[in-house]
C-alpha cells in the first residue's frame, strides 16, 4: 500500500500524528511545500508567501515537542491567512496597492492564538480588494477558469487544494460561506463575536465575522476552539466558558436532529440543479427534515443589510477613499460614497432588523435543531471577473447567527456545491454536531 502524502491529511489526522511522534512538523511541512510548487502556479492563493518562514516555524515547533513540554492544541499545523489579518513577520496589504507593502507593527489576536496553539503561518492568502467585491488573482482549484468566491478566495482555495491544513478568512455577506461552496470545503462562520477581530481589517463592525475553512467538520471545530475567546479590545466579543466545539461536535447527538428545510427568499435564485438537489436531499433526510416557510418579514432583510453595509464600510474605510480613491475601484467608490449618504435614522433601523428577525429564528429553532438550505445559488461561475451571488449569505449574517457549509452536493459540471446549515445564536457546538451528523449520514446514503 503506497504510503499517504502527509499533505492529504485533515488537520485533526496530522495533530494526532505529530503528537504520537509518527510525523515530525518539518516533514509536514515540506509535503505541503511541494503541493504548493505544484499547484499554486495554476491556483494563485497567496498574497505572500516565502518558504522560509514556514520551515523555521516548523523547526521551532519541532524543537519545542522534543523538549517534552506539553504541545499545543493545533501543534504543527499550517494556516492560510486572509491578507487582512495582520501578522508582524508578513505583509498584510488588505488586497489594496494603496497599503503595498504595509508592515503591521504586531500580529492580530488570532494570529496570537494560533502561534501559542503551536500552528504554522504559511502564508498570507487573497483577498479581494479591502474585503469586498473586486477580486484578487485566486483561481478556482476545481476548475482555473472559474472564481473560487470571495472575499476570503485564497484561504478557501488553498484549503481546497491542500495547500495548507486548514485556513482564516471574514465574512461581512457571503464571504466564508459562498467561498466555501464553490471550492469543496467546510466553511464556518461561527457566532457574531465568538471570534475576536482585533488586529482584522474591519468593515462593517456589527456584521464582520472571522471564520474558517477546513476538510472537515472536526478539523473547523477544533481551530475555532482555539481562535474563540474574550478580547476586552473587541466589543462584540463576551466572557463565556470556553465552547468545547471539537469535543461536542465528535459527540453523537442525544436525539436525532429535526431540520427545518428553509428555501429562504431567494429560492428563485437557485440553480435548477441547486432546487433538485435539494429536493433530493429532503428525500434522503425522510422524517427528519420539514419544509419551513418563514414568516414575510424575512423577505425584507435586505435593505437592512445594505444599510448597515454601505453605511459601515463608508466610515471605515474613509481614510482609503481620502488619501487615494483614484487607485480604489469603481465599485469600492460607488459604495463608499453611497454610504456616507445613508442617515442615522436609517442605520439604526437596520440594526433593529436584526433583533426582530432573531426573534423570529429563535421561535424556529425551539422546535428544529438547524436549518438546511443553500450555501451559494449553485457551482462556482465561470469567469475571473466576479466572485459570485452571495444571495444565500447576507441573512444569516446580519442576524449573527452560526452557519457552516458542507461539500455534500455536485453540480452538472462536476463543481462542488454546499449545503449549508445555521443554527441559534451562540449553539455553534450543538450546529457542528449536527452538521457532522448530516454528512455521515450523506456518506452512508451515498
Amino acid at each position: 500500500m503506497a504510503a499517504i502524502d502527509p499533505a492529504d491529511l485533515t488537520a485533526l489526522d496530522a495533530r494526532g500524528r505529530m503528537a504520537r511522534g509518527e510525523l515530525r512538523a518539518a516533514e509536514y511541512v515540506e509535503a505541503q511545500l511541494r503541493r504548493i510548487a505544484a499547484r499554486d502556479p495554476d491556483i494563485e492563493a497567496f498574497a505572500f508567501f516565502d518558504p522560509a518562514l514556514p520551515r523555521a516555524a516548523a523547526k521551532a515547533v519541532d524543537e519545542y515537542r522534543a523538549s517534552g513540554r506539553p504541545i499545543g492544541a493545533l501543534h504543527g499545523l499550517t494556516v492560510g491567512l486572509k491578507d487582512i489579518i495582520d501578522t508582524a513577520d508578513m505583509p498584510t496589504e488588505n488586497g489594496t496597492r494603496i497599503d503595498a507593502g504595509r508592515r503591521p507593527g504586531q500580529d492580530a489576536t488570532i494570529v496570537q492564538r494560533l502561534r501559542a496553539a503551536g500552528a504554522i503561518v504559511m502564508g498570507k492568502t487573497v483577498t479581494t480588494e479591502l474585503a469586498y467585491a473586486s477580486p484578487g488573482k485566486t483561481r478556482n482549484p476545481h476548475d482555473p477558469a472559474r472564481t473560487p468566491g470571495g472575499s476570503s478566495s485564497g484561504s478557501a482555495a488553498a484549503v481546497a487544494a491542500g495547500l495548507v491544513s486548514f485556513a482564516v478568512g471574514t465574512q461581512t455577506f457571503g464571504s466564508v460561506i459562498r467561498p466555501a461552496s464553490f471550492c469543496g470545503v467546510v466553511g464556518l462562520k461561527p457566532t457574531h463575536g465568538l471570534i475576536p477581530r482585533t488586529g482584522v481589517r474591519l468593515l462593517v463592525q456589527p456584521l464582520d465575522t472571522v471564520g474558517v475553512f477546513a476538510r472537515s467538520v472536526g478539523d473547523a471545530a477544533m481551530v475555532a476552539d482555539a481562535l474563540a475567546g474574550h478580547d476586552p479590545l473587541d466589543p462584540d466579543t463576551r466572557l463565556l466558558p470556553p465552547p468545547r466545539l471539537l469535543d461536542i461536535a465528535l459527540t453523537d447527538p442525544p436525539v436525532l436532529p429535526d431540520l427545518a428545510f428553509v428555501k429562504s427568499p431567494v429560492w428563485d435564485q437557485a440553480e435548477p440543479e441547486t432546487q433538485q438537489g435539494f429536493q433530493e436531499l429532503v428525500e434522503v433526510l425522510g422524517e427528519r427534515s420539514t419544509e419551513v416557510t418563514l414568516p414575510e418579514i424575512f423577505g425584507e432583510w435586505h435593505g437592512a443589510h445594505k444599510a448597515l453595509m454601505q453605511a459601515g464600510m463608508a466610515r471605515s474605510l474613509r481614510p482609503y477613499y481620502q488619501k487615494a480613491k483614484d487607485q480604489l475601484s469603481a465599485p469600492m467608490r460607488a459604495i463608499l460614497e453611497d454610504g456616507s449618504k445613508v442617515t442615522a435614522v436609517d442605520y439604526l433601523t437596520a440594526l433593529d432588523w436584526r433583533e426582530a428577525l432573531n426573534n423570529g429564528l429563535d421561535q424556529l429553532f425551539d422546535r428544529y435543531d438547524a436549518i438546511v438550505t443553500p450555501a451559494a445559488p449553485g457551482e462556482a461561475p465561470r469567469g475571473l471577473e466576479a466572485t459570485g451571488n452571495p444571495i444565500f449569505n447576507g441573512l444569516w449574517t446580519l442576524c449573527g447567527v452560526p452557519a457552516v457549509t458542507l461539500p455534500l452536493m455536485t453540480g452538472p459540471n462536476g463543481m462542488p456545491v454546499g449545503v449549508q446549515l445555521v443554527g441559534r445564536r451562540g449553539e455553534d457546538a450543538k450546529l457542528l454536531r449536527t452538521a457532522r451528523w448530516l454528512t455521515d449520514l450523506i456518506e452512508r446514503s451515498a
